[in-house]
């Protein structure tokens, strides 16, 4: 059971990395999964605090990926048009058009909805469609960060186990 528990907690890291990336899987929340995984082998080290802790960063990462672009196209001075404009992109990029609508959606609405607001200010539309991408990235980068962190904490955790089990088989 805890070399299953080990190659899943692996699987479940990995494509939670790659998740991160590509729009139509959730990246953190399959690494905790992993993490999981790895904190019910029989010889896992991961402490309940650090279950606890992986648990606050992985929600907090989610819920921040979720509402970032609404909260930096108000921040590079969008409209609340702008701001709907970033969530409604996002949503409609990521079903219609994807992988490229994940990256360009929240751009796109942000500036639609600044032009619905106001349509002689373009330039000001193009910023704020520029801080809704520029959320992309940053909530991007937070996904990996996490992901990556916690693929190295499983991996420093299940090593020796799974090193055994590898040269086992050779």
């Amino acid at each position: 059971m805890d070399t299953t528990l080990a190659v899943l907690a692996f699987i479940f890291s990995l494509i939670g990395i790659a998740g991160c990336i590509v729009p139509a899987l959730p990246g953190v929340i399959l690494s905790y999964a992993g993490f999981v995984c790895a904190y019910f082998c029989s010889y896992s080290q991961i402490s309940t605090t650090a279950l606890w802790i992986w648990l606050a960063v992985t929600v907090f990462v989610s819920v921040a990926d979720y509402f970032l672009p609404a909260y930096m196209t108000r921040r590079f001075g969008g409209s609340r048009a702008g701001a709907i404009g970033a969530t409604i992109g996002t949503v409609v990029g990521f079903f219609f058009i994807p992988p490229l609508g994940i990256l360009l959606g929240p751009f796109v609405g942000a500036v639609i909805g600044e032009l619905c607001h106001n349509r002689e200010d373009i330039p000001k539309a193009i910023l704020v469609g520029f801080g809704s991408f520029l959320s992309f990235i940053v909530g991007t980068g937070l996904k990996l960060i996490a992901a990556v962190g916690m693929f190295l904490h499983i991996a420093a955790d299940t090593y020796p186990v799974a090193r055994d089990w590898f040269v086992s088989l050779f």
